[in-house]
């Protein structure tokens, strides 16, 4: 009798990948990096342990809405304090806050518990074409798409 494989979770090897999301369509980036940091790109994937990698991504100013999202598409969010509600169109939010455009739609790929808020912990996306992780050397990352 044959047993399925487990990964450990001090057992998992992580790596660095860099991302360039520079003329790249956000939902169809988000979906890789999600499964990048979930670990499924490797073969000791297991769905309850984190066995995925860290990414940097850059140039996520550069990111390109299709259709009609860049006026259509609204971001939302609360201060939980009656009458707090605060909206905001993706072009605006493109032009202040780049790279929460990257993290709300890599979030919501990613499991809905304490498993994908560590996951989380792993992206790190910047606006710019520059970022402090040159110590960790990121291999770029070979986009499938």
């Amino acid at each position: 009798m044959r047993t399925t494989y487990m990964a450990k979770p001090n057992a998992v090897e992580r790596k660095w990948y860099l991302i360039d999301a520079e003329g790249k369509t956000v939902g169809r980036l988000a979906t890789e990096i999600a499964s990048i940091l979930r670990g499924k790109h490797k073969p000791e994937f297991t769905p309850h342990v984190d066995t995925g990698d860290f990414v940097v991504v850059i140039n996520a100013e550069k990111v390109v809405f299709t259709g009609n999202k860049l006026q259509n598409k609204i971001y939302r969010r609360h201060s939980l304090y009656p009458g707090g509600l605060k909206e905001t169109t993706a072009a605006n939010m493109l032009k202040t806050k780049p790279e929460r455009v990257l993290q709300s739609a890599v979030k919501g790929m990613l499991p809905k518990n304490s498993l994908g808020a560590k996951m989380m912990t792993k992206l790190h996306v910047y606006a710019g074409g520059e970022h402090p992780h040159q110590a960790q050397q990121p291999i770029p990352w070979e986009s499938k798409n």
